[in-house]
């Protein structure tokens, strides 16, 4: 069965090799106890399976969708943390989740077609990655008070993106 996953990983099959019970099938004038010699090509290493392509990253949803659905709900989780403190393993394991989310979700926000620049994109970008990181740590060490105290790291990363890149944010509502 080893062998035919092989093959099908490879996609190489290669030659059977008989079974020691079929040895009268193999008489090729052999002294006995020792195997005939296979042609030169059976001795040559099988030939490379073809390589595919790697796929490429891709944008699925929208901006809009990435933050309503994945950034906001998890950088909720950390900034609520004082109302909101996990109280068993598993509260414990979707806060993990959610940091980890919150972290490579800036991951996301820096990959081709979603970076709006190579500048000020990426620095906030980079705001929200250490941020996360920082909290994906203190949730695996159940520590509430750095998770609190990551408040204002994780809302200086939205903020500060949402004054460079939303137009009127933070101005109120525009004058009618």
């Amino acid at each position: 069965m080893r062998t035919f996953g092989w093959i099908l990983l490879t996609g190489v099959l290669t030659q059977a090799v008989p079974s020691p019970s079929s040895s009268s099938s193999l008489s090729s004038g052999a002294p006995s106890g020792q195997q005939p010699s296979r042609p030169a090509s059976a001795s040559q290493p099988p030939a490379p399976a073809a390589t595919v392509a790697p796929a490429a990253p891709r944008n699925v949803g929208t901006m809009s969708e990435l933050m309503v659905n994945i950034i906001y709900p998890t950088s909720d989780a950390i900034l609520y943390i004082s109302t909101r403190t996990p109280t068993n393993e598993v509260e414990w394991g979707e806060l993990r989740a959610k940091a980890l989310m919150l972290a490579e979700s800036a991951n996301l926000l820096m990959m081709p077609g979603r970076a709006r620049d190579q500048d000020r994109w990426m620095q906030d970008a980079k705001l929200m990655l250490d941020a996360g990181t920082a909290a994906f740590k203190a949730a695996k060490n159940k520590d509430v008070d750095a998770l609190a105290d990551l408040n204002d790291a994780v809302y200086t990363s939205c903020t500060t993106c949402h004054m460079h890149y939303r137009p009127n944010y933070g101005r109120g509502a525009a004058p009618r």
